[in-house]
C-alpha cells in the first residue's frame, strides 16, 4: 500500500487566512448577554457555487447610537505576557472578524447599526485565489441609500441580508458568477 502524502504549504497556493489572523471571539462584537444582539450569518461561495472553507471576513459598522468611533479593544493584549486577552465584554468596538468553517459558513453576533445613514455592515472578504481583498456591504433592511438606489433591483438584492426570526439575518457572499455579490472599489 502506498502512503498518501498531503501537500505542504509550499506546495499549495496561499495566503492562508486561517493562520494568525483569526482571534478568539472575533465574531462576538456584541457584549455577552446584550438584549439587542443580532446574529448575521451566511456562506461564501466561489464562482462554481461551491462553498469556500477558508475565507476570512472583517466587519465594521456604526454603533447602535450611530457613532463611528467604536471602543478600542477587539484585540487587547496582556501587558505582562503579551497573550491575547480578548474583548473586555462591556464595550462595543464596531469591529469583528469571522472565518468560514469547512462548509463555507460564517457567523457574526453584533448590535444593529443605529445610524439611519449607515444601515449596513461593511464587509471585507479575504479568500484563496483572490489577489486583492473585496469590499461589500450587508444591509439589514432595504432602505433609502445612495448606493442601493444606484443599483438595478437584481444587483441590489445581493447586498440585502434576509431577515429571519429571532433577530437573525442571512447574508451569502458569491465571489463571482450568477448572483455575484456587488463589490465596491475604493480609490
Amino acid at each position: 500500500m502506498t502512503e498518501r502524502l498531503l501537500p505542504t504549504p509550499s506546495h499549495t497556493i496561499g495566503p492562508f487566512y486561517g493562520h494568525a489572523l483569526p482571534f478568539p471571539g472575533g465574531e462576538q462584537v456584541a457584549p455577552p448577554g446584550h438584549p439587542d444582539t443580532i446574529t448575521v450569518h451566511g456562506y461564501v461561495f466561489d464562482g462554481a457555487g461551491r462553498p469556500v472553507p477558508d475565507a476570512l471576513l472583517d466587519f465594521w459598522q456604526a454603533a447602535p447610537d450611530g457613532s463611528l468611533t467604536g471602543a478600542p479593544g477587539s484585540m487587547r493584549r496582556d501587558p505582562s505576557t503579551g497573550g491575547f486577552l480578548g474583548r473586555n465584554g462591556v464595550d462595543f468596538t464596531g469591529f469583528g472578524r469571522a472565518g468560514t468553517d469547512a462548509d463555507g459558513h460564517w457567523t457574526l453576533r453584533t448590535l444593529p447599526p443605529g445610524n439611519a445613514g449607515l444601515p449596513y455592515l461593511s464587509v471585507c472578504v479575504f479568500a484563496r485565489g483572490l489577489t486583492h481583498h473585496l469590499f461589500t456591504r450587508a444591509y439589514l433592511a432595504d432602505g433609502a441609500d445612495a448606493l442601493l438606489d444606484s443599483l438595478p433591483a437584481d444587483r441590489r438584492a445581493t447586498l440585502i441580508a434576509a431577515g429571519a426570526p429571532d433577530r437573525t439575518y442571512r447574508f451569502d457572499i458569491r465571489l463571482q458568477g450568477e448572483g455575484e455579490t456587488v463589490f465596491l472599489e475604493f480609490q
